[in-house]
Parts: C-alpha cells; structure tokens; sequence
C-alpha cells in the first residue's frame, strides 16, 4: 500500500469513532416548563428528584427514574410542526408519549396544585433557552375527572385560556397574560408552546385548583401545595441533566424581539378546528410518527436536520473505509 493510501485510510477510519461519538455525545438543548401555574414535572422536580415529598411525584419516580426531573426543561416533540393531536395519544398529553416522562401521565388526584380563581391570570414560563413561537394554554372542561389521564376531549381547545406570540422574556421567564374561566374543584391547564422558526413544540401540564384563598393575577404566587423549583435548586442539578440549561439565555436572547427566518411552516393547528376535525384525532394520523423524533432538540434557528446529517456522514466514512480496505485487496 502508497504511502498516500495509508493516509487516506487511517484518516477516514479515524473519522468513524469521532462521527459517532459526535452523534452520541452532543447535548440537547432544552427550553423550559411553566413556572406559575407550576407544571407537574418543574413541582417534582423541586421536592427533590431522589427523594420527593408528594405520593404524586413519589409513583412518577418510580414509574419513569430520576432522570426525567433533572430534565424538566425537555419534555417537546421535535417535528411536531402543530400536529399535537395526531402525535400525542390520549392518556399521554403531560409526557407528550416520551418513555422517559411517562411518571407525569400517572392518573391519581393527588398531584400538588396551584389555587386559583376565575378572572385574569399571569401566567410565567420557566425558560432556558427562548425561541419565537405562539404559546397556547388550555383547560380542562367542567366536570373533568383528576383521576382519569388527561384526553384532548377532556380540554376546552375552542377556548384558550391564554394565547401569547413571541411573548418578551425577562429575567428567565417568558410572562402573559390569559383569563380563567368559571370551575370548580381540581382542573388541569396544558401549554403548547410552537416555536416558528422550527417544527419543534414543547407541552406542560399544570394542576390547579379553583376556590384558593389568593387572588389569581396578584403578581405572587396563589397559596397552593405546589412550589416551582428555586434557582438554587435549578442551578444544582444542572450537571446532572442529559440537556443544556443555558446556551441562549443571555439578556440580549431574551428580550430580543427581531424576527426570525422560518425554518419551515409551523401553523400551530390546535385549535378549535384540531379539535373537531376527525382527520387529525389521536390514533387518526395519516403519517406516523417519525422515528427520529427524540434523538435531539433542534437548535434555535434550526430545522432539526443535524442528527441526519451526522447519521449520512457517518455512513459515508464507512463506505470509504471498505472502498480502500478494497483496494489494498487489489493492489496486493
């Protein structure tokens, strides 16, 4: 074998291990919960994810780990592209049907709860990496059931309680304004947050309670059971989580308000029409879910694209390895 061909081979072997582990090693970047009223994953979290306070986040442990809390800030569907009800199934909205999360699907009417009242709301968005988007937040019906799952048939998706495009963000949080119905009694809010410049979404479910003896809006917390993790308490179990706390959070990030290219269309279409239309029901789907869906978070401004793009590069090393082990072969 050339000189010249010893290189070329050693140097595309050794570009094998470093793609793959390139595949394997690079972090997701993830995006943030609701913060007030505080979602089921941000409470646990705070109780401490090795030894939680709540029977609740207790059974969530024990069904799905510790490491779904540390990840509190990731629970999204990366080509979801507003097709929320065709590629989440009932009885999986609070997960959004990723196995790591599945703990916050458990049905017990237990979960720790925010107090509320009907009237004006503020709601506040724990965000760690901040993208353009429209934020929606549903609530369930009268009458829901807490210790069924949630369905999409158990929300009122004709009626936002609140809906927020490219909210300004401050101090971490993405902050709007929603009004909350008349309930009673335990009820769940769900936030889908689609960003626009990518079909990537993130969800969170949050239970509340009506009848709390703080006025909602009063710019405090409403006196509940429940509490969002500290910052202390964030910024502690940051080492453990398998997704980034940062990268985008500087100040210029969050306030900025300039537009972004799209990426691709993202149309949130949970709506009312989403929820009537029989096309796009769970189970209903006319194209599965792709199977890449969870190997990584899209960055800002991204499409998604760059798993595969690793996967092709990796491919390509390994036929130029076998190409020149061929013509070593014949040049023996």
């Amino acid at each position: 074998m050339s000189a010249s061909r010893k290189v070329a081979a050693v140097t595309v072997l050794g570009a094998v291990p470093l793609t793959l582990g390139t595949l394997a090693a690079g972090p997701a970047v993830a995006h943030g919960s609701m913060a007030d009223p505080v979602s089921r994953v941000s409470q646990c979290y705070g109780e401490g994810p090795e030894s939680p306070k709540s029977a609740a986040c207790e059974a969530a442990v024990a069904v799905g780990g510790t490491q779904a809390l540390y990840d509190w800030n990731g629970i999204r569907i990366g080509d979801a592209n507003g097709r929320h009800q065709r590629l989440i199934p009932d009885g999986k909205l609070c997960s959004a049907d990723t196995a790591e999360f599945k703990g916050l699907d458990l049905a017990r009417a237990d979960w720790p709860t925010t107090a509320v009242r009907k009237g004006s709301y503020t709601f506040k968005y724990r965000v760690t990496a901040p993208h353009k988007g429209t934020f929606k937040v549903y609530i369930t019906k009268a009458g829901y059931d807490p210790a069924r799952p949630p369905a999409w048939g158990d929300l009122d998706l004709a009626h936002p309680v609140a809906t927020a495009t490219d909210p300004v963000a401050s101090g971490g949080f993405y902050t709007f304004s929603g009004t909350l119905p008349e309930r009673s009694g335990k009820q769940l809010l769900y936030a889908v947050w689609q960003r626009s410049d990518s079909p990537e979404a993130f969800y969170s479910c949050s239970d509340v309670i009506f009848g709390g003896n703080s006025p909602a809006g009063s710019g405090s917390a409403p006196t509940s059971t429940a509490s969002a993790p500290s910052e202390e308490q964030i910024e502690d179990g940051a080492d453990k989580s398998t997704v980034e706390h940062g990268g985008h959070g500087d100040d210029d990030a969050l306030t900025s308000t300039e537009p972004t290219p799209a990426a691709t269309d993202t149309t949130d279409t949970t709506d009312a029409t989403d929820a009537t239309d029989a096309t796009d029901m769970p189970g209903t789907a006319d194209e599965p879910r792709a199977a890449v869906t969870h190997i990584g978070l899209a960055e800002t401004g991204g499409d998604g694209s760059t798993p595969v793009a690793l996967v092709g590069a990796t491919v390509l090393a390994l036929g130029s390895a076998v190409l020149f082990a061929s013509v070593r072969r014949r040049g023996r």
